[in-house]
């Protein structure tokens, strides 16, 4: 199954996608001498929204076209083509973005202007929040040199780090044959059963990696670089506080949950090696076991067998999004298997205009595929709630993004878990524990490695021996005793594409409190039954209107609150107590 992108364009050469780069072009002009020159008044304020509503509308249509066809085909030229002429127009229109920011700073009584218009009213916080950001603002006299670099800078790296992961093919060698395969095939035989095949996988990626460590590190050095020089020209204290700012979050919400994670490691160590018992051994547990089966689970599924249990399930939570995912398999939203030229992992990308979200995953059957296609269906039913959204208040921060996704897995989880029999709950649970463990441990992982990176990237670039070397320490830090030592990931800086976002910088923590956060509203659920659906629904629709702080206080929850992320921590906790019972 591979998606249909022709909702969006006929070709890089249809009459309509050429029409639209020209008018995205001429508007964002226009846009930026309007903002120059605007006087900051209400009948000003509504002209510069709704020329933005239809510039932004553009952009979402165009930029998905072609990044989508990029993430299926990252060798198609034209797209690669349509890519290069299209950054320049983004750099524009950020250039009107800030010049717009800096008036709104200046102005004093900007909170009277909103007062005057329901138009003006329906967009408050991100005007107040231009306003704030005016303090961010790249001086415009250095702004489009800036902006012009990064497009052969940051940019660039970027764009050559998706290359070089997609066509990356790796040596795999099992019961005396060989074969190359990419290397998004042979990470997903760490779900295979069979440990000979998660062994030889996981030996051969190691194996392959120095093929292109070298640029991959050349990548990560250019992003990381680029963000210190960005972070001073903004006017931020630090990379984190510039990633911080983006997210809608502040520093005490971080603290809280960070402080929150680091508590439960000793909990997700004793299940590690809960999970190398399980498997037949003792100790610390080997990294190509991280996401081994264990117990007896459903495989095997296809896409069919998917679509029908998640209609069924969902469908008994939410009709609207079991009519959605009906229309995301019957209109061909999903790009669905791996294959050469075509980016790993899973994500999805919503279209506004159309009221429509384009996913991709890597499918191979299992049940983790399975869930991780109600995750991104997650985002999708996200992005259906805000389908009334003005279409500029319908952009959310990272940490509110992963709510959606990380409530659709819960909640299949739990539903499987009901009619569960011994042998697959003990898959059931350890499946979820292990989910967990990645958004908990690895997560906390990345972001020690993230940090240590961007603190010594200050001085010097650093080698792939010495990215190698903080990854490991990353891991010994976090994954402990429970991770065999000598059979650990070094190359986790390469495979990862978080690290390598010039947009979002710390591509970490929003997953960890995504994680917890969905937890939390997944008890009030619990709690409400059906008559929580529609403030769910509220929650969802609102996640662009406020800070990750306001947000949540909406359903009653204090993210700066430690106790609340050590509650959700505890419904781990419980998990593991019920798997070990069930162990013995």
């Amino acid at each position: 199954m591979t998606w249909d992108l022709s909702k969006l364009y006929a070709g890089f050469d249809a009459p309509e996608f050429l029409n639209d780069v020209e008018a995205l072009k001429t508007g964002a002009d226009a846009a930026l001498a309007q903002a120059r020159a605007m006087e900051v008044t209400v009948p000003a304020l509504e002209e510069a929204l709704r020329v933005s509503s239809e510039l932004t509308t553009l952009t979402i249509k165009l930029m998905n076209y072609t990044q989508l066809t990029l993430a299926a085909d990252a060798n198609c030229e034209p797209a690669m083509a349509a890519y290069t002429r299209l950054m320049p127009v983004m750099n524009r229109l950020e250039e009107g973005t800030s010049a717009l920011s800096a008036k709104l700073g200046a102005c004093d009584d900007l909170d009277a202007l909103i007062a005057q218009s329901e138009l003006l009213r329906a967009h408050a916080f991100m005007l107040r929040e231009m306003k704030k950001n005016a303090a961010h603002v790249i001086d415009p006299v250095l702004e489009p040199t800036v902006l012009k670099m990064q497009l052969t800078g940051g940019s660039a790296w970027e764009q050559l780090r998706d290359q070089l992961d997609s066509n990356h093919m790796v040596e795999y060698t099992f019961d005396g044959k060989t074969e190359q395969l990419p290397l998004s095939a042979v990470r997903g035989k760490a779900y295979s059963p069979d440990a000979d095949v998660r062994k030889a996988a996981y030996e051969a990626e190691i194996a392959a990696y120095p093929k292109m460590e070298i640029p991959m590190a050349a990548c990560l050095n250019g992003i990381k670089g680029e963000a210190l020089t960005l972070c001073e020209l903004k006017h931020f204290d630090s990379v984190l506080d510039m990633a911080l700012d983006s997210a809608n979050m502040d520093r005490a919400t971080l603290d809280a949950l960070l402080q929150a994670m680091r508590e439960s490691l000793p909990m997700f160590r004793r299940y590690f090696k809960l999970k190398a018992k399980l498997l037949g051994y003792e100790g610390g547990l080997k990294f190509y076991d991280l996401f081994a089966p264990v117990g007896r689970m459903q495989g095997d599924y296809t896409p069919e067998d998917a679509r029908a249990l998640l209609v069924k399930e969902f469908g008994a939570f939410s009709p609207r999004m079991a009519g959605m995912i009906g229309r995301a398999f019957d209109e061909r939203w999903i790009d669905m298997y791996p294959r050469e030229g075509k980016t790993g992992g899973a994500f999805c990308s919503g279209v506004h205009p159309l009221g429509m979200s384009y996913v991709l995953t890597n499918f191979e059957g299992s049940y983790s595929s399975v869930s991780t296609l109600a995750h991104e269906l997650g985002h999708a039913y996200h992005n259906e709630c805000m389908r009334d959204v003005p279409v500029l208040m319908a952009d959310y921060p990272m940490p509110l993004a992963e709510t959606a996704s990380i409530f659709n897995e819960t909640l299949l989880a739990q539903r499987m878990l009901e009619k569960a029999d011994k042998p697959m709950r003990i898959a059931m649970l350890e499946q979820q524990l292990g989910d967990a463990a990645q958004v908990i441990v690895d997560i906390l992982s990345r972001f020690l490695f993230e940090s240590e990176v961007v603190e010594r990237r200050k001085d010097t670039a650093l080698s792939p021996r010495e990215l190698c070397q903080i990854m490991l320490d990353a891991q010994k830090q976090t994954y402990g005793d429970g991770l065999d030592p000598e059979c650990m990931h070094p190359y986790m800086w390469a495979c990862k594409s978080h690290y390598y976002s010039t947009g979002v910088h710390f591509y970490n923590f929003p997953y960890a409190f995504g994680q917890l956060f969905a937890v939390g509203v997944y008890a009030l659920y619990e709690k409400e039954g059906a008559a929580f659906l529609p403030t769910y629904e509220k929650l969802l629709r609102s996640a662009g209107s406020g800070s990750v702080r306001e947000v949540a206080a909406g359903v009653g929850i204090d993210v700066a609150d430690v106790n609340f992320w050590r509650s959700s921590l505890k419904v781990f906790e419980d998990k593991l107590n019920e798997l070990e019972a069930l162990a013995e």
